[in-house]
């Protein structure tokens, strides 16, 4: 397959922004990932390649918190863990994906999150972050179920872990981000191993993805962690809107 250089560009472009979305609320795949069906992969192919940026996102992302002084790698490293099963399951599924029809569900899944965004949470939760062992546990076992959604398609994926570390754990939407990025690295590096075993991973636009999500990454953690809570929740919120009236209208 020939590549042209403006279809470099396009995904560098893309990928930039895709980067900053999926860092500071979700949805950067909403954008990329129908780009490269545009381009001419196939939806598996596309899913697949899709993980490339998302891991070079997130690498930057999480090397960006940790430098501002944002890192709880302990809780990463068991909420990931919880997460990895699940998306090996979805990315078995994911795989044999082809078509849009998932398109209506994840607008009702955003439409959901957009809800439990706005109902307001106990202050004590969400000012100290302090974590009861019933929280953890229900985290965890809600990870689970994430992965199954990220491994199986990714778009979106962010709008589902933002509730659950937000709203079931209790964090705040900062540490509630340092998490995130790190969850989909972590599980992401797993489920492009089932992809690249089933289908054709597009090296040279997954890269040219990369470049920019990881450039977005960057933008997206310094904004994240620089902006706080009230800017977090507005361009989430934003965002969650645009993607659900994209979704619904054909």
């Amino acid at each position: 397959m020939t590549v042209e250089l403006w279809e470099l560009a396009l995904l560098i472009a893309a990928g930039t922004i895709a980067g900053m979305l999926n860092v500071i609320a979700g949805g950067g795949s909403l954008m990329t990932v129908p780009i490269m069906l545009f381009l001419g992969l196939s939806g598996p192919e596309a899913n697949g390649t899709n993980r490339i940026s998302i891991i070079a996102q997130n690498i930057v992302a999480v090397r960006t918190f940790f430098r501002r002084g944002f890192s709880e790698f302990r809780l990463s490293l068991t909420l990931s863990a919880a997460a990895i099963p699940g998306a090996i399951l979805g990315a078995l599924v994911g795989v044999q994906l082809d078509g849009e029809w998932f398109d209506r569900v994840l607008a009702l899944v955003m439409l959901v999150v957009l809800v439990l965004m706005q109902i307001p949470g106990k202050k004590s939760a969400e000012s100290t972050g302090l974590l009861t062992r019933r929280r953890l546990v229900l985290g965890h076992i809600l990870m689970f179920g994430a992965g199954c959604w990220g491994g199986f398609i990714q778009v979106g994926v962010g709008f589902i872990l933002m509730p659950i570390l937000h709203r079931v754990m209790g964090l705040d939407l900062v540490r509630t981000n340092m998490h995130k990025v790190f969850i989909a690295l972590t599980y992401n590096l797993f489920a492009i191993v089932v992809f690249a075993t089933a289908v054709s991973i597009h090296w040279q636009f997954g890269l040219a993805l990369a470049a920019g999500n990881a450039m977005g990454g960057y933008f997206g953690a310094r904004f994240s962690v620089q902006g706080g809570e009230v800017w977090i929740r507005r361009i989430f919120t934003a965002v969650l809107i645009i993607f659900i009236i994209k979704l619904v209208l054909p």
